[in-house]
């Protein structure tokens, strides 16, 4: 773009530990969440033993310079000893395979979010001693939403580190009947997915965690599911049922602007909006690689009517390599 190469990077995208999975095949069936076994189970090609070549050849042919891995937790539920070691296996493989690939890979570690004290810790630890460049969280834990008090000492050091928070939810943390979410269509993904980060964003705006941390780097999956498309609903409520939705510092659409927001939308039409809502400063590239949500990236940055070329290169590299203080 203007003469010059541009590099991607891709904020989005998975691995997944055997070695974890062998710390928690025996129990997770009884003791996880519905859909963790799923998650767990490191066959497939996110394998992080798999075949690294492959991976990269995959990159290549997406256009995708950097990409930044990380694990949909699926451990929320073991206790605080079994939590530290699914998180310290995992960390130390993410941190392998980017120590191995440097100018390829870059790693968003996992933490033990049901217990905060032991993921504050796992989060430091993180940054300094694995090199970490940020951490992927679920949108909710065990019912809890994140803009709960007790995950106040979690917040409070993430923005201490300017450490990033990538947020990616597991399921729809069953807002409504699970059953609703059955049938043809894979609901509990395609709506299921979305639904949960438009709940856990909007408790940290409505719940006054973002007041509280107004520093915090946080990074929504899927394009912030269905908020930017509908949240001036929120700021009309405090004329609406001004008994029922307080007063924040600032009008809740307006928080949108302080978050950043992943690609994985299908439209250009799609896309457009969000950038209209939130500003091309505040949008990643993201793939869901080894899924097939997202193999076109590249084009579909291209394929969004009316944004400049500093724009595109905002989205494609630079507010990216910033949030994960990579040099690309």
């Amino acid at each position: 773009m203007g003469g010059r190469r541009v590099k991607v990077v891709d904020l989005h995208a998975h691995v997944r530990v055997p070695e974890a999975w062998d710390l928690v095949k025996d129990r997770i069936g009884r003791e996880g969440r519905a859909g963790d076994v799923q998650l767990a189970n490191p066959d497939g090609p996110a394998n992080i033993n798999n075949d690294v070549e492959k991976r990269l050849a995959d990159l290549d042919e997406m256009g995708i310079d950097v990409q930044a891995v990380s694990i949909n937790p699926f451990w929320y539920w073991a206790d605080m000893d079994l939590a530290r070691k699914i998180i310290e296996i995992q960390n130390e493989k993410i941190a392998g395979l980017c120590a191995a690939h440097p100018k390829r890979f870059a790693g968003l570690g996992s933490v033990a979010l049901q217990h905060p004290s032991l993921a504050v810790e796992q989060m430091e630890y993180g940054v300094k001693n694995l090199g970490m460049r940020g951490f992927a969280i679920g949108g909710s834990v065990n019912g809890d939403d994140l803009s709960a008090p007790k995950f106040h000492p979690f917040w409070a050091k993430a923005e201490e580190l300017e450490t990033l928070i990538f947020i990616h939810p597991q399921s729809a943390g069953e807002p409504i009947d699970k059953r609703r979410l059955q049938g043809n269509g894979f609901l509990d993904n395609v709506v299921g997915h979305p639904l949960e980060t438009t709940l856990a964003l909007t408790h940290l705006i409505e719940d006054g965690t973002l007041d509280l941390f107004p520093r915090l780097k946080i990074c929504a999956a899927h394009g912030g599911g269905y908020l930017p498309s509908y949240s001036s609903r929120s700021d009309q409520c405090l004329t609406a049922f001004p008994n029922l939705c307080k007063p924040l510092k600032k009008p809740p659409a307006e928080y949108l602007k302080q978050l950043y927001y992943d690609s994985v939308l299908f439209s250009p039409e799609d896309m457009r909006h969000l950038i209209a809502v939130v500003g091309a400063s505040q949008v990643v590239v993201g793939t869901d690689y080894p899924t097939l949500w997202n193999r076109i990236p590249v084009d579909r940055i291209l394929a969004v009517p009316g944004l400049n070329d500093e724009e595109r290169i905002s989205i494609l590299s630079n507010t990216a390599s910033k949030l994960l203080k990579i040099n690309v």
